[in-house]
């Protein structure tokens, strides 16, 4: 199993920044991509941004130019750095992960999820 720790959301005016982080942890030979997705209610489950574990990146058109992920692969750990949030921001967002288990199963997981709250 993996397990994904979010932390680093929060309230935050227009204009302003926030960084979330993923932390894995479990029994894995391999977690890739890795990618963090967001729901607001009476909205999809939108993805939001993913990386792979050789750096390429892939974005929600909404916010290209505004957010941008990273990963450490040493610590299993991915990041959202989110600049110029906007009130369509707020959401809860979604650490997410593919994993090859050390069984060789390959599986999805969540973690559980942290608010992000852009209001004035």
């Amino acid at each position: 199993q993996v397990q994904l720790v979010e932390s680093g959301g929060g309230l935050v005016q227009p204009g302003g920044s926030l960084r979330l982080s993923c932390a894995a942890s479990g029994s894995f030979f391999s977690i890739d991509p890795m990618g963090w997705y967001r729901q607001n209610p009476g909205k999809q489950h939108e993805l939001v941004a993913a990386i792979t574990s050789g750096f390429s990146t892939n974005y929600a058109d909404s916010v290209k130019g505004r957010f941008t992920i990273s990963r450490d692969n040493a610590k299993n750990t991915v990041y959202l750095q989110m600049n110029r949030l906007k009130p369509e921001d707020t959401a809860v967002y979604y650490c997410h992960a593919e994993a090859v288990l050390t069984t060789l199963a390959k599986s999805h997981f969540w973690g559980q999820g942290t608010q992000v709250t852009v209001s004035s």
